[in-house]
C-alpha cells in the first residue's frame, strides 16, 4: 500500500474534520458517530482512525479548524494599509459567518464546559481572535486615528473585548436562526 505524503495526510486530515462539521452542524456533536462522519466523508473507518483517535479528537480538530480559518480573516484586515474600524471590522466579520460553523462553534463551546480539553482549546482560540481583533483595533488606531502606538494598544484593549463579545453574540444568533440542513454557499 502507498504511503501518504505528508501533504496528502494533511488534505486527508481536513477532509475528514469538514466532514465531520457538517455531521456535528446537522446531528448535533453527541449524535453524530464516527459512522456518520465515514459515509460523510466516502472514506474509510479505517482511514478516519489513521488520522484521528476518536471523536473527541475530531471535536477538537474541528475547532481549530474553524479558527484558524477565522484568525486568517482578521489578519487580513489588520494587514490592510486602511484597516477597517471596529463598527466595519464587526461588519464584515458578521457578515462572513457560516451558518453551518456557527451552529459547530455553539456547540463546541457547550462541549468546553465538561471536557477540559475542549475547554482549552475554546480558550486559546478566544484568547488568540480577541488579540488579534486588539492588533486590527490598534493598527486603525494608529494609520487612521493617529494614535501613538502605546496609547492605541491601551485604547484598543477594551474595543477588541467588545467587538469579539458581539461577534459572538452574533455566532450564537446566527446558529440559533439558520435551519440545520442549510449548508455553506
Amino acid at each position: 500500500m502507498p504511503r501518504l505524503t505528508d501533504a496528502r495526510k494533511e488534505l486527508r486530515r481536513t477532509q475528514i474534520a469538514e466532514a465531520a462539521v457538517r455531521c456535528f452542524s446537522r446531528n448535533g456533536l453527541e449524535r453524530t458517530s464516527i459512522a456518520d462522519i465515514t459515509a460523510e466523508s466516502g472514506l474509510s473507518v479505517g482511514s478516519i482512525y489513521a488520522h484521528y483517535r476518536n471523536k473527541a479528537d475530531l471535536v477538537r480538530a474541528a475547532a481549530r479548524q474553524m479558527l484558524h480559518q477565522r484568525a486568517g480573516t482578521i489578519g487580513e484586515f489588520a494587514a490592510a494599509d486602511v484597516p477597517p474600524d471596529p463598527d466595519e471590522l464587526l461588519s464584515r466579520l458578521t457578515a462572513a459567518i457560516d451558518p453551518v460553523q456557527a451552529r459547530v462553534a455553539v456547540q463546541t463551546w457547550s462541549e468546553a464546559t465538561t471536557d477540559p480539553a475542549v475547554h482549552d482549546i475554546v480558550v486559546d482560540a478566544t484568547d488568540r481572535v480577541r488579540a488579534m481583533l486588539h492588533d486590527c483595533i490598534t493598527a486603525w488606531l494608529v494609520k487612521v486615528e493617529h494614535h501613538e502606538p502605546p496609547q492605541a494598544r491601551e485604547h484598543a484593549a477594551p474595543i477588541a473585548h467588545r467587538v469579539m463579545a458581539l461577534y459572538q453574540a452574533e455566532l450564537l444568533y446566527t446558529a440559533l436562526r439558520s435551519p440545520s440542513e442549510e449548508t455553506p454557499s
